[in-house]
């Protein structure tokens, strides 16, 4: 890698890094990178470091805002080594699909500052919402990160796996919500 990529590279992260501090408020600013959205819904973040606050309720909201579409949602927390091993293939599944299949990070039991770092150490280019308790993950039925939940265009819930996702069971997951 040259220096001039480098230095783009150090710009890129500390201008995510910088994005993400926030005053605990219930959202951040949507200046960030642009997020590969598959559609648009008011509860979208259009930003990879928007990280808006969520709650069960407003996850509900979501997924009916995304009725028509095939959602991903994984389950991550910066410090979760198993969320690590998985991130790189969420993030090439992502630029794949990421045109007819949105893909949706919730973070838990995280920082935003963690969390903003993450995203930006893997590339992740979906948009990802900030549940710093796991009470969706919980009322999805998980103890911990990691999970990954695969809904239909009818937002109907096709597969879940709870653990790291392996890029198999991520390849045939997609191949269900997309038939």
């Amino acid at each position: 890698m040259g220096s001039v990529t480098r230095l783009i590279a150090v710009f890129v992260f500390a201008t995510l890094v910088a994005a993400s501090c926030s005053d605990g408020g219930p959202e951040t600013s949507s200046t960030g990178s642009p997020a590969l959205n598959a559609t648009t819904a008011a509860l979208l973040p259009r930003s990879v470091d928007e990280l808006r606050d969520i709650d069960p309720a407003t996850y509900d909201e979501l997924l009916a805002q995304l009725r028509g579409t095939p959602v991903v949602v994984n389950v991550w927390a910066s410090w979760c080594i198993p969320c690590q091993a998985e991130a790189p293939e969420l993030a090439k599944a992502a630029r794949t699909y990421g045109d007819e299949v949105q893909f949706v990070g919730l973070d838990v039991q995280d920082t935003r500052s963690d969390a903003a770092a993450y995203i930006a150490r893997y590339g992740l280019p979906f948009p990802s919402l900030f549940d710093p308790p796991l009470a969706i993950g919980t009322s999805l039925g998980l103890i911990g990160p990691p999970g990954t939940f695969f809904y239909d265009r009818d937002g109907t819930l096709v597969d879940s796996i709870r653990g790291q996702l392996s890029s198999t069971q991520l390849a045939k997951s997609i191949a269900r919500i997309r038939a």
